[in-house]
């Protein structure tokens, strides 16, 4: 089923259950802002990615954390639905704007456990080549939306995670993508040695023949 929802563009993936904090200062969003509260509606904020917009998530705003004199406003919001945009208009109706209609994504949740356990093993390695144990926690309640972001995933690798309305699919693209990426780093850590090594007094020991 397609709806109408306002539509603010960002250079952005939102993943559901993800919070954001946005600054809104441009007056066509300070406008967007004020609609929103007025009428309690939620708004979409559509990926823009390789000069396209085609996904994106819905958002509903839990807190103003600042509203300055001008219109401008600090904001924090709740990712919760993917939607796929089916048309797009730019002003909006009456509004200065854009918004339009878009056909929400039904997403599945349901993990597969032997994967999951795997992501986080592969997620772990990583977070350790990096140092960033402490700063990443992983448990039973880590998804893949959790560490999505936090993975080196390109904008468009995030927004193709976004468009897979399965979690056992999702699960299987962070699992290739780790294992892509960690022999990488195993490998520019071996230079890195190498290069630490070359200028320096080397202790060798002498072939026998």
């Amino acid at each position: 089923m397609e709806v109408e929802i306002p539509l603010f563009p960002l250079n952005l993936v939102a993943f559901p259950g993800e919070q954001l904090n946005l600054h809104i200062f441009e007056p066509r969003y300070k406008q967007l802002l004020k609609d929103c509260l007025e009428h309690q509606m939620s708004f979409g904020i559509p990926s823009y990615v390789l000069n396209k917009i085609d996904y994106g998530t819905e958002v509903e705003i839990v807190d103003v954390v600042k509203m300055y004199e001008d219109g401008r406003a600090d904001i924090s919001v709740q990712a919760t639905q993917v939607f796929r945009v089916q048309e797009f208009k730019n002003p909006w109706k009456d509004r200065d704007y854009a918004g339009g209609s878009v056909e929400y994504v039904e997403m599945d949740f349901h993990e597969d456990m032997e994967l999951k356990l795997r992501m986080l093993d592969l997620c772990q390695e990583l977070f350790s080549w990096l140092q960033m144990e402490d700063r990443v926690p992983l448990d039973q309640d880590t998804t893949v939306f959790t560490v999505a972001h936090k993975i080196g995933l390109k904008l468009e690798e995030e927004l193709e995670l976004i468009k897979l309305p399965r979690e056992v699919d999702r699960q299987h693209f962070i699992i290739n993508h780790l294992k892509n990426i960690l022999p990488a780093l195993e490998r520019a850590e071996r230079a890195k040695e190498r290069i630490r090594l070359n200028g320096h007094f080397k202790h060798l020991d002498p072939l026998k023949f």
